[in-house]
């Protein structure tokens, strides 16, 4: 479930979903996330990469986000849909809807599967939900 975490005053997931990650992204993404730590204590993508479940890329569900993957999202408060790519920081580009890992909404998507939700802070730090509601596997879409 979700439990209130005392440190920060945001609700985080208290580990339900299965969170899968790529094999063959698993030390790049580790390696921004420890960087992202450094540079700001609120960045979630550290916790969400060491609690993921590494396997190959041929073990993750075209359902499941992956670097590259094409999401649609929509956003719980506003019920708002939103489709963007999921890629690395130097591959980013808001204009072309390329979202990084690294930023709050990228982090939160990252390993979901279709139908899950997740909680994730915005850069004004209000904390919001989103659902995945679909996704489209790298080199398709």
């Amino acid at each position: 479930g979700i439990r209130d975490s005392s440190v920060t005053g945001v609700q985080t997931c208290a580990l339900p979903i299965s969170l899968l990650i790529d094999a063959t992204y698993y030390e790049r993404l580790h390696g921004l996330a420890r960087a992202a730590a450094r540079r700001n204590a609120d960045s979630d993508l550290l916790a969400e990469v060491e609690r993921a479940r590494v396997v190959s890329a041929a073990e993750i569900p075209e359902s499941v986000v992956n670097i590259g993957s094409l999401v649609t999202y929509e956003d719980q408060d506003s019920g708002d849909r939103t489709t963007v790519r999921l890629v690395f920081p130097e591959d980013a580009d808001i204009a072309a809807g390329k979202v990084s890992v690294a930023t709050p909404i990228g982090t939160a998507l990252l390993g979901l599967s279709i139908g899950q939700t997740m909680p994730w802070r915005t850069r004004a730090g209000d904390v919001r939900r989103l659902a995945v509601v679909d996704v489209r596997p790298p080199g398709r879409g």
